[in-house]
């Protein structure tokens, strides 16, 4: 942050934006849940933030990769804002319908595909390379610091103010993040030729780099075969006789420990095998899971969920830096854009495995099972990438 004005107001304007999206997130699922008092259709706010994240998620790789990457930005969380304001205007007129707040989330799904690539690949530019991986670790905290205090100045906004005023002050919270990108220079990616970039290049790219390729499989390891996050609410009852508010206990533990693991991530820089890294994160990660699901002590299983997301910062910064240094800068937007296809679709589909073993089996089995599932898929990537193993951050090879 010393090193760099721009990224330092990046950094803070990401972090006001985030803390106002977790409150339109809670927000919206609360009024939704108002007007239709059915746990599906507040179930459908996911379906519809993430079709959008998905599909666009990709066309916005390649858009950043193609235009001047902080116009994307601009423009992009312009849009959000716009979203936002629409909402407080749309609460303060007392329209309450279920099908307009489906439609606002989805636009501002594909508003946040188009920022997020465009913001990602922008930082490589802004610092050098041994700065990159202590960048992430601050990008971890914001991320992780707007999912555990959004919602709860959400709830609190929406109880004392209404919706009205949790969408206004959203809106207002982009203002950060429009200045930020006001002020940064231009940055146009470093593209041989006029073409437009394709998302097929982008994937034949990844398919021909092993060790970037590498970094989406260990991610896959952990947040699609150990992922219980959907079972957290049977958990809470079946094994720690609590309520709504021990599962709330279960989601927040692994949110602080992810905080925690990006606060006290100064020991990272000493480390040059960045693959070996992240395979051992992984590895820790499912290993922590799998002995949650042997516990029934709920302080000793909150502790091992946030050890758990400590292990996946640990691995996200790892991750992240690597596909900011090993690829090119013409490749940059589209890997961060199937990044956002990984992370918001991986613990979807972890959902519903976790979800099909509990039902076919006992949520004891998914969980346990499923760390152990993790951990052998990541010895076995281990086996295989012997190459990604020997990654080294002095001389990166994608």
């Amino acid at each position: 942050m010393r090193t760099s004005a721009h990224y330092r107001r990046l950094w803070f304007g990401s972090a006001v934006s985030w803390v106002g999206q977790g409150m339109t997130s809670l927000a919206v699922s609360l009024q939704v849940y108002d007007i239709t008092r059915s746990p599906f259709s507040v179930g459908l706010v996911g379906l519809f933030s993430l079709v959008p994240l998905v599909v666009f998620g990709l066309y916005g790789g390649a858009i950043a990769d193609t235009v001047d990457r902080r116009k994307l930005g601009l423009y992009s969380a312009c849009g959000s804002a716009v979203l936002s304001v629409a909402l407080a205007t749309a609460a303060f007129g007392e329209f309450h319908r279920v099908w307009f707040l489906y439609g606002i989330v989805a636009l501002q799904a594909v508003c946040a595909a188009l920022n997020a690539p465009a913001r990602s690949s922008m930082i490589p530019r802004l610092l050098p390379p041994e700065q990159l991986r202590a960048a992430n670790a601050l990008n971890s905290m914001v991320t992780t610091f707007g999912m555990l205090v959004g919602p709860s100045l959400g709830g609190l906004i929406v109880g004392f103010a209404g919706y009205q005023t949790a969408y206004l002050v959203d809106a207002l919270a982009f203002a950060a993040s429009l200045y930020a990108m006001w002020r940064l220079p231009s940055i146009l990616p470093e593209r041989k030729g006029g073409t437009r970039a394709s998302v097929l290049d982008g994937l034949r790219f990844l398919a021909t780099r092993p060790n970037l390729r590498m970094t989406f499989f260990s991610d896959f390891c952990a947040m699609i075969l150990a992922h219980p996050r959907a079972l957290f609410p049977a958990i809470a009852v079946l094994w720690f006789g609590g309520d709504a508010k021990t599962a709330g206990l279960l989601v927040a533990a692994p949110a602080f420990g992810a905080l925690l693991g990006g606060v006290l991530s100064g020991w990272q820089g000493r480390i040059r095998h960045h693959g070996q890294a992240i395979l051992i994160a992984v590895a820790c990660w499912g290993t922590a899971i799998a002995v949650f699901g042997l516990t029934r002590n709920l302080w000793l299983g909150l502790l091992l969920l946030a050890l758990a997301g400590c292990s996946d910062t640990v691995s996200m910064i790892f991750r992240n830096t690597m596909m900011q240094v090993a690829a090119p800068d013409e490749m940059r937007g589209r890997l961060q854009g199937v990044f956002i296809v990984v992370v918001a679709g991986g613990p979807r589909l972890g959902d519903f495995l976790a979800g099909s073993v509990a039902d076919l089996t006992s949520p004891a089995v998914a969980v346990t099972g499923g760390g152990i599932a993790c951990v052998v898929a990541v010895g076995a990537l281990a086996l295989y990438g012997r190459g990604f193993r020997r990654y080294d951050a002095l001389d990166p090879t994608p």
